[in-house]
């Protein structure tokens, strides 16, 4: 192997796992199977080099310039790239180019804004298990966010599931006991997200990591309890120090958090209530895409996490709540901020660059102009006195200082690149004045060269160029070589051409590229002292970021109540749920011609914990069910409400059980996959969760299914048991004479009007007991041949014939006065059970009622 190579196969040994970008003059190189698989997944050509005697290695590379679309792509598929740049001057000397790696890129490390979604985080995750809990701990190394819990007893890894849930992250790193959980494997799997298993860390060394990243003890953190907090928050910590290589972090703060600081919505019903995406994946058709009138990534971000994380403190959400209002109420105040919010790069993710070292001048120009709108941002909300607003008039702080040394300092159209120059604006500094004066004279010395060549020549083709490998060069034509002069010395022969210097081009070419390489050294040394501010600034720089997104989000807020004429529900103590013209917040914004229909929600821990809900399919049961959680949402993530007044109780919990779907992945049924949710919701529901349950029981058989149905309706509705708030559809009409005998049960439908053999939806919740399913007459609604309705019907006349005894109602009343209740008992007692059909043996049931009635 040649010298080069045998390099390159020591650095692509030590990072094994990784594709290597080897640095060669101006492109990334990659060789043997990283190039063939690079190859294949980039769709570039694959070629060879020699590397030694009789061998040749498969390559392929990308241009230095333009290689971060390429990595993009190679990291969204999951793998992680090496960057291995030249760390010695190619002209210092004879001998090999010093290389190393300098960066590695992986899912979760990523912290160029080009490779990432500026409205979403990019989450990086460790987790770690132990015997006595799980920690869990989530970054975005692009915006500096830490966030870290802990869970423990038997609610551990189905809680540690659902965080993954939520947090979606790109790359998942676990201990040996977590990368085991059966739980933990699945949730990877939904998300996507690239798991690696690493060594175990011990306290001591998470401890010291931690101490000296944040400059504080993990007790000072309030991460010290439980140690899975600190051991998870370590494994983080370590794994960034590998990959990025230059000993800075954008991390600067820690936010500890629990369960109890949060409404929780589990991966189901965030599914079902399409927070954040519909069911077809897309942002369109959800809640977010509705509230998101945000004008900044940094506040899009924060939107998002604030619609999958809503509080549960009445406290933090009347203040969001008061700083919405005063949004709401000052429309000019409002549309002046988003105008200046508008005009905000990225801060957070501006600084991350920074602090890794990839940020240019233009970055820096960027930042200085974010900045530079704080103090339009504080003029906007300086008469406010919500007491929010206040805090954040306190937090920003306009940076004069940095701002005023940027505009001074960098070139209004700096490049791209930060090695070639032109990036330090005039009178900044007197020496790159200076080489620049001298460079510029130096291009005119050459074009005098030249003039004056010609001139003594005759050779009016004669004409001085330049190459990185020769220098400044004559070039003449071959036609005319007889008038070449003496002094000429010939350099390099071309085919149609031949390339001279001179003593005095000579001099004049070191006169010119010492300038040159002396202004392009001294602007970078400049560059990186200005990157330096803003890295020993970045806590202050992300505080003011902090404080932004959340202006950003509150006016975004604010701005959707005003549009869809939302109102700002009150927040009371105990249990009411008390909704007036109540709509849906999706389902309002997408209709165009015809007006959504609202309705009312009642629901308290006495007599109405239950709503029992029964009409036809199509009627907008679920759409009720959904708008009623989403409301809740939306008011306990401090945003104003889609009704005409609402007044809520805080929701510990959502849950839904809604919809029908396989998971064959799993081996799992349609109805399996409902019992398991079913199952959740009873097991994890208290008596301050919302349940939203559509459809129990509809995936077995009838009388299996009612059966179901009907026990779970009993259990969630038994205040001893659990008394939790719950919506329950259901095409089960025998459910509702519930009403009558079991206590906090309602009855509601949907209001229907039959017109022959179809109907209207009138979308009205109305008291009471559906009086039909109208399922063939949906089924018609549906499209379905008129020969096939036609037959449905005779077939439903044929079984209601056969099901109930001629003159009995489908509904038909049961009971018995209780002196005639033991007439009824001797009677059937003398029954035969195995020699009657449940059909007959209900016909039977009914006429004896009607005999121990008249008795």
């Amino acid at each position: 192997m040649t010298p080069m190579m045998q390099q390159y196969l020591q650095i692509k040994e030590q990072n094994s796992d990784c594709i290597l970008f080897y640095r060669l003059g101006d492109f990334y190189e990659m060789f043997f199977e990283d190039a063939k698989l690079a190859s294949k997944e980039l769709e570039i050509v694959l070629t060879g080099r020699e590397c030694g005697e009789e061998n040749k290695a498969p390559m392929c590379g990308v241009p230095f310039h333009s290689c971060d679309a390429y990595i993009a792509r190679l990291v969204k598929k999951g793998y992680k790239i090496a960057i291995c740049e030249q760390t010695s001057d190619p002209k210092a000397g004879p001998g090999l180019v010093q290389r190393e790696v300098v960066r590695i890129v992986t899912p979760g490390t990523i912290t160029d804004e080009k490779m990432l979604d500026g409205s979403d985080n990019n989450y990086l995750a460790a987790i770690y298990s132990h015997i006595s809990g799980i920690g869990l701990c989530f970054s975005d190394i692009s915006t500096g966010e830490v966030f870290v819990t802990a869970l423990s007893g038997d609610g551990a890894l189905p809680g540690a599931a659902n965080e993954l849930d939520r947090y979606m992250p790109r790359e998942v790193l676990l201990n040996g006991a977590a990368y085991q959980e059966a739980d933990i494997k699945d949730a990877l799997e939904r998300c996507g997200a690239n798991a690696e298993e690493l060594s175990d860390i011990d306290l001591l060394t998470a401890s010291a990591l931690i101490s000296e990243q944040f400059k504080k003890t993990p007790s000072l953190l309030g991460i010290s309890e439980p140690n899975v907090l600190s051991l998870s928050l370590g494994l983080l910590l370590q794994y960034i120090d590998k990959t990025q290589k230059s000993g800075q972090t954008t991390l600067t703060t820690v936010t500890p958090y629990t369960s109890a600081r949060f409404m929780q919505i589990d991966k189901t019903a965030r599914r079902n209530l399409e927070l954040t995406k519909s069911m077809q994946g897309d942002k369109k058709g959800s809640l977010l895409s509705v509230l998101d009138q945000t004008k900044t990534a940094m506040g899009a971000r924060l939107l998002k996490r604030s619609v999958e994380q809503p509080l549960f403190d009445i406290r933090q959400i009347s203040a969001r709540q008061g700083a919405v209002a005063w949004f709401y109420e000052h429309s000019v105040e409002r549309m002046t901020q988003r105008e200046v919010l508008s005009e905000i790069y990225d801060i957070e993710r501006t600084v991350s660059k920074a602090v890794y070292g990839s940020a240019n001048a233009r970055d820096l120009l960027a930042l200085s102009a974010a900045l530079a709108r704080i103090n339009p941002i504080l003029s906007v909300i300086s008469e406010a006195d919500d007491p929010l607003l206040l805090r954040i008039q306190k937090t920003l702080d306009p940076m004069d200082d940095l701002t005023a040394l940027f505009s001074a300092a960098i070139h209004k159209d700096a490049p791209a690149t930060i090695r070639e120059g032109g990036m330090i604006a005039d009178g900044y500094d007197e020496q790159v004045d200076h080489l620049r004066r001298l460079s510029r004279s130096g291009q005119s010395i050459i074009a005098d060269i030249e003039a004056r060549e010609k001139q003594e020549t005759g050779i009016k083709q004669l004409k001085v160029s330049y190459n990185r490998v020769f220098g400044y060069y004559i070039e003449i034509s071959k036609a005319v070589q007889a008038e070449i002069p003496a002094h000429y010395v010939r350099k390099q022969t071309l085919s149609n051409c031949e390339r001279y210097i001179t003593p005095e081009l000579k001099e004049a070419e070191n006169e010119v590229l010492s300038a040159k390489e002396r202004l392009t050294a001294l602007e970078f040394e400049i560059f990186c002292t200005l990157r330096a501010r803003v890295v020993a600034e970045q806590a202050l720089i992300q505080r003011n970021a902090q404080a932004i997104a959340q202006l950003d989000m509150l006016a975004s807020l604010a701005e959707v109540a005003v549009k869809y004429q939302y109102v700002r529900p009150e927040l009371v103590d105990g249990g009411i749920f008390e909704i007036k013209d109540g709509r849906h917040p999706v389902v309002e914004s997408l209709l165009r011609d015809v007006p959504f229909v609202p309705n009312d929600t009642y629901l308290d821990e006495g007599d109405n914990r239950v709503l029992l809900l029964t009409g036809p399919n199509m009627a907008g049961k679920s759409t009720y069910m959904r708008q009623v959680a989403l409301i809740a949402i939306l008011a306990q993530m401090g945003s104003f409400v889609p009704a005409a007044s609402a007044k809520i109780g805080l929701i510990d919990r959502v849950f839904t059980r809604i919809g029908a779907a396989d998971d064959l992945s799993s081996g799992r049924s349609t109805f399996m996959v409902e019992m398991n949710e079913v199952a959740d919701i009873v097991h994890y529901a208290t008596k301050d969760s919302l349940i939203l349950l559509d459809e129990i029981g509809r995936g077995t058989s009838t009388f299996d299914g009612m059966s179901i149905a009907r026990a779970v309706l009993e259990y969630v509705a038994d205040k001893k048991i659990l008394g939790a708030k719950t919506l329950f559809a259901t095409h089960y009409h025998e459910l509702t004479d519930m009403e009558a005998s079991l206590d906090g049960i309602k009855n509601y439908n949907i209001a229907v009007k039959k017109r022959g053999d179809s109907i209207v939806f009138l979308r009205r919740i109305i008291r009471g007991a559906a009086d039909d399913s109208y399922g063939i007459e949906v089924a018609k609604l549906a499209g379905l041949p008129n020969s096939v309705i036609a037959r449905a019907r005779e077939v439903l006349l044929e079984l209601e014939s056969k099901t109930v005894p001629e003159g009995v109602s489908y509904k038909a009343d049961l009971s018995v006065p209780q002196d005639a209740s033991s007439v009824l008992l001797e009677k059937l007692a003398r029954l035969d059970p195995e020699t009657l059909t449940p059909i007959e043996a209900m016909g039977v049931l009914y006429q004896l009622v009607k005999e121990a009635r008249a008795e």
